[in-house]
């Protein structure tokens, strides 16, 4: 999906806002350390005010000197990400990145929403939107993951009910949403809202198995419906709504977007 930025509705943006909007900052909190650290200035003037309205069109907004602009589209990209794949712009051991596979020629503007680590395939969102990457990421919004999960060995109705309670890691509790065992007693599907850094894996390991397969089949609403492995597609304008609407009240049940 190709989204023009500006509407009728919407000519100004708070400032940490119009930061995120421009991908100068991965959240809200660092543009609000930027602006706190007099890094931003507005029409050459330091503005330390998280409130301050910015108007793309009479402001020149500067981060360290440097002058930024948010994008005049907004792009949204599904992937679905092969294994063995790297989840940034580029790598020193030139090994291949989720970019490799984007055929689209604006893929240098997008930023991955997330990260999957390198083993680890399926769902990941790509765009140059900055507040739509704030959303998605931010821990309160809470976004629904679903995971299929490959263990090493079999799992006992005693194991289950063991995940289900949850288990205490080095960065805190921690327990899914919903677990349950899939067609064979080594596959589990496993619904989660956390975004902390191998949590899946981590969370298994805890409990004495290691995960040798780990596919995202489920993102903000969104599935591997006819999008075969390494392969992307734009999202619509629909289901683009439907994402912002997953975030707002994941509890809300939905139909899947056609």
């Amino acid at each position: 999906m190709q989204k023009k930025r500006t509407t009728e509705h919407q000519t100004s943006y708070r400032l940490n806002k119009y930061l995120a909007l421009c991908n100068v900052a991965t959240s809200r909190r660092a543009a609000d350390q930027l602006i706190s650290e007099g890094k931003v200035s507005i029409n050459n003037e330091i503005i330390t005010d998280f409130s301050f309205q910015v108007n793309p069109k009479i402001h020149k907004v500067k981060v360290a000197g440097k002058e930024i602009t948010a994008p005049d589209n907004f792009h949204y990209v599904l992937l679905n990400k092969g294994k063995d794949t790297i989840t940034t712009r580029s790598d020193e051991k030139n090994r291949k990145t989720v970019f490799d596979y984007l055929p689209y020629d604006f893929k240098n503007e997008l930023k991955p929403v997330g990260r999957l680590d390198r083993n680890t395939t399926g769902l990941l969102i790509l765009t140059n939107d900055g507040d739509f990457i704030h959303k998605l990421t931010h821990p309160s919004n809470e976004v629904v993951k679903i995971y299929q999960a490959t263990l090493d060995k079999q799992v006992s109705k005693n194991d289950l009910e063991n995940f289900r309670n949850g288990v205490k890691l080095e960065d805190g509790e921690f327990a899914p949403d919903e677990i349950e065992i899939l067609d064979t007693h080594n596959v589990v599907g496993i619904q989660i809202h956390s975004g902390r850094n191998r949590i899946v894996r981590r969370f298994f390991e805890a409990f004495g198995f290691k995960v040798t397969y780990l596919d995202r089949v489920y993102f903000a609403g969104l599935t591997k419906h006819k999008l075969p492995r390494g392969k992307s597609r734009l999202l619509t304008e629909k289901e683009v709504r439907y994402v912002h609407a997953h975030v707002k009240d994941r509890h809300t049940n939905k139909q899947e977007p056609n």
